[in-house]
């Protein structure tokens, strides 16, 4: 009997574990090239260095998520409530052209970045995005803080970036 709990224990730290927060992104997916606006090139870890020194909010959405878009309003909450922050939106959309559309009809102040191949290209596997919107904290150091939270996450966003501010 004891045997039998001690594995099940096990087999459930293993799962929870397979999940766990990062603080780093992987060197996999600081190479992979995301697209700017106006369709360059650019390595997600220029696109950090850019934000270096400040609190960064990211967003890994797409114009065609649901979940994506009924979080908006608490996305702009947040960012009202932390405009010391910076944030930046990567896009899982399928074409650059919903992409733009949605920055624009959602009114998304920030950064923005399209993640060619979507949810399953190289760099949504290299973040392992698993699901969308996906929001991902990192403090001006450039440690990573948040890895992983989802649209239900934002009072623990809020939380992290009021630690942030002191």
């Amino acid at each position: 009997m004891k045997s039998t709990l001690f594995s099940v224990v096990i087999l459930f730290a293993s799962i929870g574990c397979s999940k766990a927060q990062k603080t780093e992104f992987t060197p996999e997916s600081l190479k992979q090239e995301l697209l700017t606006s106006d369709q360059n090139k650019i390595p997600f870890a220029d696109a950090l260095q850019k934000e270096k020194g400040k609190t960064l909010v990211i967003e890994v959405w797409a114009s065609w998520c649901g979940d994506c878009v009924k979080a908006m309003p608490q996305l702009k909450k947040l960012q009202e409530s932390h405009p010391e922050a910076n944030y930046m939106f990567i896009s899982m959309d399928k074409v650059t052209d919903k992409w733009l559309e949605g920055i624009k009809k959602h009114d998304l102040k920030g950064s923005h970045y399209f993640a060619p191949g979507g949810m399953k290209g190289a760099f949504g596997a290299s973040i392992d995005l698993d699901w969308i919107p996906r929001y991902i904290i990192i403090d001006k150091f450039g440690k990573i803080v948040t890895y992983r939270a989802i649209e239900k996450d934002f009072e623990a966003m809020d939380q992290t970036l009021n630690k942030l501010k002191s």
